[in-house]
Order: C-alpha cells, then sequence, then structure tokens
C-alpha cells in the first residue's frame, strides 16, 4: 500500500461517520463468534487488522478479553475508535501502520482481519501479508478471516477488491494453515445493499 493508499483512508475516516461506511457492523456477531469458538483463553493476546472504527475491539473488551491489539493504516480510525472507548481503551494497543510493512514486537494468539486482506490485488501484495502473518502468529495460531464472497462486490471505496471462494482461499493457504470452518454471510449495508462476505478461520500447522 504506497502512501497514497494512506491519505485515501485517512480522508475517508476523517470525512465520513464510521456508521455510514458499507462494512459498518454494529455488533460483529460473525467475528465474536469465530474467535470464541478458538477456545483461546481471556488473556490471550488478540489483534485485529485494518479494523477502522469497528466496534470489535469494544465488543472484545465487554467479553473479558483483556490483551487486545488494534492495527489501522488510518491514525483518524484510531483516535475516533480510541475516544469512543474512553477510558477502557489505554488498555489496548492502538498501532499506525501498514499492514504490508508491519514488525510485530510480539505474538498473538488470534489475528483477525475483515477489512484488508480483499484489497490486496497482487501475488506480492498477498506473498507479503503471508509472510508478516505467520511471524505475527504463535504455534498453532489462529487465522479468522473475513473476505467478500465469491457473490460479493468488485469494488470498495474507490478501490478493485477480490472475491474469494473457500476453494480459492485454501490454494493460498493450505501450504502453512487448516481449515477449521468456514461460512457466508449476506451483510447489510447502511444504505440497505447487500454484501456476500466469506469467513473462514485456520490454523497454522507449525
Amino acid at each position: 500500500m504506497s502512501a497514497s493508499t494512506k491519505e485515501h483512508w485517512e480522508h475517508v475516516h476523517q470525512n465520513h461517520g464510521p456508521t455510514t461506511h458499507s462494512w459498518y457492523q454494529p455488533v460483529p456477531a460473525k467475528s465474536m463468534a469465530h474467535i470464541r469458538a478458538t477456545g483461546v483463553p481471556a488473556e490471550a493476546p488478540i489483534i485485529d487488522i485494518g479494523a477502522g472504527t469497528a466496534t470489535l475491539v469494544d465488543v472484545l473488551l465487554n467479553s473479558d478479553y483483556s490483551d487486545i491489539s488494534v492495527l489501522d493504516i488510518a491514525a483518524a480510525a484510531l483516535t475516533e475508535s480510541s475516544k469512543r472507548l474512553g477510558n477502557v481503551g489505554t488498555s489496548v494497543h492502538w498501532i499506525e501502520s501498514d499492514v504490508l510493512k508491519f514488525e510485530p514486537l510480539r505474538r498473538y494468539y488470534v489475528w483477525h482481519d475483515r477489512a484488508t486482506f480483499h484489497f490486496l490485488n497482487d501475488a506480492t501484495s498477498v506473498g507479503k501479508y503471508l509472510d508478516v502473518l505467520r511471524t505475527a502468529l504463535v504455534p498453532k495460531g489462529h487465522f479468522v478471516l473475513g473476505t467478500f464472497g465469491p457473490e460479493g462486490p468488485d469494488r470498495c471505496s474507490g478501490f478493485d477488491v477480490q472475491r474469494y471462494s473457500i476453494e480459492r482461499l485454501t490454494n493460498l493457504l493450505e501450504a502453512d494453515f487448516e481449515l477449521t470452518s468456514f461460512e457466508l454471510e449476506d451483510h447489510t449495508t447502511p444504505t440497505g445493499n447487500m454484501q456476500q462476505f466469506l469467513y473462514s478461520v485456520w490454523r497454522s500447522k507449525v
């Protein structure tokens, strides 16, 4: 992702309210269900990639998960989420970074991404992402991924995006990860449109 990409997302978060984004969910029920299903302990480190102003961090904290990191390329998004959480947000590790340039200083039991992976449009970017992911996960760690499904949109926020079937994801990930579950969801945007998401959960083989 380039400097212009960062500028784009800063503009998005500075000029549009969190509840107006097409990806907005009042409660991230699917993400929470899949994170809970991993069975990681409440104190296990969890990171949300490309979180923007999503409320997953709120729900995790309210569900007794205590070691949460939130990564986004846009400082404006992190500031908005931190303000929303108030004093509770002081326990969150806020990370302003392009995920492709992220150099983890620790390792995580769960890496969650419902926002970033489908914006990677070339093999080089996907490869860099997976390199960072492998570095960041503990052995046998969990990768909880939400992408646009095979009938999802082909553009989002002005960018071309990738649509994934579980077969396509398996081809990308099976060398390093074991698939533990997947499901499709029809997400209703704030304007009433439908977007198909594919949720999948993977466990590192090493």
